[in-house]
């Protein structure tokens, strides 16, 4: 077993995005072929509700995946499959927007904190125009599992000692797990060699890499090199972290707004069909 050094330790940014969100981009267009197959990380979270109750309003998305957790608050989500509802606190909504889907993800008021990521990865060729689908995984169909005394970790995707996450079958075979760990705690996790993979700080600080060289703390991403382990020490503080990886695609991508195609010819067409109304392939 090898333990994954750290590759790059970066700070996510804030920028604004919607009819005007204030957030942090962790990671993003700059930065897709050492990510592959994830695209983008958002981190939102305020006291003021000015800061997000603009929302996201309707807009289009094809050949991606968009994956919502909230941490503490509610989003309010309509998409042109019929869906629709709210995401809730400890709530993922996992969406495959394949060949088209046009939704909206409207935050409502919330009293104290309103906090949450929104993780984009992206589809093969093969799977780009692939039947769109959602899934609203509820935090009580979320397991926890505690691999070791003051470690927990929420299984959105992939599997931990034997348990999975409620999201399966995804083509790009990723881990998605929320993390939890006491002051000055431990965590080895064995991961693919072929992945990509990274962990994003949102609470205290950790140590990674084999011997534990490398110091992140919140607002900072952590994108590990080879190996087929992962390392994690907490600091002096509690911690809480993103910990996710995915089997690179490995192809050209062509990227403008939401929309994620492999040539720019596939994004002409597909911002052709928006403004004529044949974006929508499915029922």
């Amino acid at each position: 077993m090898a333990i994954r050094p750290a590759k790059r330790v970066s700070r996510s940014n804030p920028t604004m995005e919607g009819a005007g969100v204030r957030l942090k981009r962790v990671f993003g267009y700059y930065d897709v072929p050492h990510l592959d197959p994830f695209l983008l990380l958002d981190h939102f979270g305020s006291e003021n509700p000015d800061d997000y109750l603009a929302g996201f309003p309707w807009h289009p998305h094809r050949g991606i995946e968009t994956i919502t957790l909230m941490l503490n608050g509610e989003v309010e989500h309509g998409d042109s499959l019929g869906n629709g509802g709210v995401i809730g606190s400890c709530d993922c909504q996992w969406m495959t927007a394949g060949s088209g889907i046009i939704h909206q993800e409207m935050p409502k008021r919330t009293e104290g904190l309103m906090r949450g990521f929104q993780l984009w990865a992206n589809l093969p060729a093969s799977h780009k125009m692939m039947e769109p689908r959602y899934r609203d995984v509820r935090k009580e169909n979320i397991p926890n599992v505690s691999p070791d005394k003051g470690v927990s970790l929420d299984v959105i995707c992939g599997e931990l000692e034997g348990t999975s996450g409620p999201v399966k079958d995804i083509v790009t075979d990723p881990e998605y797990f929320n993390v939890r760990m006491d002051a000055s705690t431990e965590f080895i996790h064995n991961v693919d060699a072929d992945h990509n993979v990274f962990a994003f700080v949102y609470e205290g600080d950790a140590f990674f890499g084999p011997n534990g060289e490398t110091r992140a703390e919140a607002d900072q991403l952590v994108l590990f090199d080879e190996g087929d382990e992962v390392y994690i020490k907490a600091g002096s503080s509690d911690l809480r972290f993103l910990l996710v990886s995915g089997k690179p695609i490995g192809e050209p991508v062509a990227w403008r707004g939401p929309i994620v195609m492999n040539t720019n010819e596939e994004l002409r067409i597909a911002f052709s069909e928006y403004r004529d109304g044949t974006f929508i392939k499915h029922k």
